[in-house]
């Protein structure tokens, strides 16, 4: 692609490491949850990932500027998830080196110090289909040694209750507003796949509450082309609505 722009923030860089999350997917939906991945998720059709399918979150399929594509009731969206044609980007109150998330309490689930969504969808989101997850500001409250209550499943759990519910589970990445995370390590712990720019090993360390997998050389989140951020700024989020959850 063309050129690069010198005055790329920290939330753009954030669109483009949750737009990689779909790339490669081919005809699956996507199922962002947030503006970041929101505006990531219609870059990666208007560029790479063009067989994407995006809903306006209620019956339609649409484009990535809202035009309607088509007809998607609810009973053929459960049939897309069940089938494994669907990637989630979910948010998390809690994730652990495993990938296991919480966004149901915070405390003993008898009696928590703090009630949350709660369950909802992401154990169905995690057995039967890819699941990423996003986290706008990275922290040690996030990032925990043990989540607080299991509701999207990570790969221990996954393991634990065996092929039935290994089978389709796969969290392809967890993005964060300071880098990009994996699971490619022997024992599916989470790795540092990648620092945005401005960001250090060691600011991650402090920030995430278990020993991460840290490579020997950590590349850094790809920049963005010229004509990528011209449609983030100009076409997919002229309001500004990516800094309001990632502020430079």
């Amino acid at each position: 692609m063309s050129e690069v722009l010198s005055d790329v923030t920290r939330a753009e860089y954030c669109v483009i490491a949750c737009a990689e999350a779909w790339r490669d997917n081919g005809e699956v939906l996507a199922s962002p949850m947030g503006a970041v991945p929101s505006v990531g998720a219609r870059l990666a059709r208007l560029t790479f990932a063009p067989d994407l399918l995006l809903t306006d979150g209620e019956a339609m399929l649409v484009g990535p500027d809202g035009t309607v594509e088509g007809w998607l009731p609810y009973r053929q969206h459960l049939t897309m998830v069940t089938g494994g044609r669907r990637h989630v980007m979910m948010g998390a109150s809690q994730i652990d080196r495993f990938g296991n998330q919480n966004i149901s309490c915070i405390g003993d689930w008898k009696r928590p110090a703090r009630q949350l969504l709660g369950v909802r969808g992401a154990p169905v989101n995690t057995l039967n289909n890819p699941v990423s997850y996003w986290v706008p500001r990275h922290s040690t409250r996030v990032f925990v040694e043990k989540v607080d209550m299991v509701c999207g499943v990570g790969y221990d759990s996954a393991a634990a209750a065996g092929p039935t519910a290994s089978r389709y589970h796969r969290i392809p990445r967890v993005v964060s507003n300071l880098g990009v995370f994996d699971f490619a390590t022997p024992d599916r712990s989470m790795r540092l796949a990648s620092l945005h720019p401005g960001v250090t090993v060691e600011e991650v360390r402090e920030a995430t509450g278990f020993g991460l997998t840290v490579p020997e050389d950590v590349p850094y989140t790809r920049e963005p082309a010229t004509e990528e951020l011209e449609l983030i700024r100009e076409v997919l989020d002229p309001q500004g609505l990516r800094n309001r959850e990632v502020r430079t």
